[in-house]
């Protein structure tokens, strides 16, 4: 089996911000709105994004994933250039998203990231809902859904009980298959910061504890993450990444994204993840290289 490369980033929190009408600033946007104008437009720059997709281009990946938040307030004049970006990015059938909780910031808006990306998130079947599935190439990319309103100051995700049902149910129809399962999520499945959490993660936890997959990738905290948790034969890798436009600051690292080469031998499947981060002058460069399977 040739081996398969998928890259994933996430968090572009597209810049910049359209300028937005008084009437949009009101509740939680208000607040959003000044942590925008005072600090986030200082570090979200449009030009890192840019370098770091030419750099992702440049490296031929079969497929990418982009695990939400590629809004800002989910102000209606955001949504057609985030489209015109992904579209950039590469054509449906090669690229797959998820919202995040920025692209479902308000309830006014909530049901147009679904009309604006309808055929990035469509699984193979044509249906647009969660969990959707689509296979590619060895991979069956299983996307979830955590983007759900909250109130101002919290950033919380959650599943559902629906949505975790049917995920199981997805789950259990691929354990049958030889398949490289990869969990997209755009909330960590765990978090130290209560008002960042995924709500019902501990469901999420359970399923995967029965049934497995071989790698998760998320977004959401704007770090470099690896974290394992238990599956049926083994701990299973999840992995996150820093905003995909994002200067370092503080705390907070440069932009940065994944790509692994996954393959199959007679021992198995094997999955090793390279790290590409900004550096000095809008240069991209490795910064990591390890195998994860």
């Amino acid at each position: 089996m040739a081996p398969f490369t998928l890259a994933h980033l996430s968090d572009p929190h597209l810049p910049p911000l359209p300028k937005p009408r008084l009437i949009e600033l009101a509740g939680k946007r208000a607040f959003g709105y000044v942590n925008w104008t005072r600090n986030r437009h200082k570090y979200q720059r449009r030009e890192v994004l840019d370098a770091l997709v030419a750099d992702v281009k440049a490296q031929g990946p079969d497929h990418i994933a982009v695990t939400g938040d590629l809004v800002n307030l989910a102000l209606e004049a955001e949504f057609a250039p985030a489209r015109a970006w992904l579209d950039g990015v590469g054509p449906p059938d090669r690229v797959t998203t998820i919202p995040g909780n920025h692209d479902a910031y308000v309830r006014a808006t909530f049901h147009r990231f679904g009309e604006t990306f309808a055929p990035y998130l469509a699984g193979d079947d044509g249906r647009i809902g969660f969990p959707s599935l689509r296979r590619r190439g060895p991979l069956a990319l299983i996307s979830l859904s955590t983007a759900v309103p909250t109130l101002p100051l919290m950033a919380t995700g959650a599943l559902g009980r629906e949505q975790l049902a049917a995920l199981e149910e997805v789950l259990e129809r691929l354990a049958t298959e030889d398949v490289f399962r990869v969990l997209l999520v755009h909330h960590p499945l765990k978090s130290g910061a209560r008002h960042k959490r995924m709500t019902d993660s501990a469901g999420l936890l359970t399923l995967l504890k029965r049934h497995g997959v071989e790698l998760i990738l998320h977004g959401h905290d704007h770090i470099h993450s690896t974290m394992w948790f238990e599956g049926p034969n083994g701990n299973i890798p999840a992995l996150g990444v820093p905003s995909a436009s994002a200067l370092a600051h503080g705390r907070t690292p440069a932009a940065a994204y994944n790509l692994f080469t996954i393959e199959k031998d007679n021992a198995g499947w094997r999955c090793e993840q390279t790290v590409r981060s900004l550096g000095v002058g809008l240069q991209i460069g490795q910064i990591k290289h390890v195998r994860l399977i």
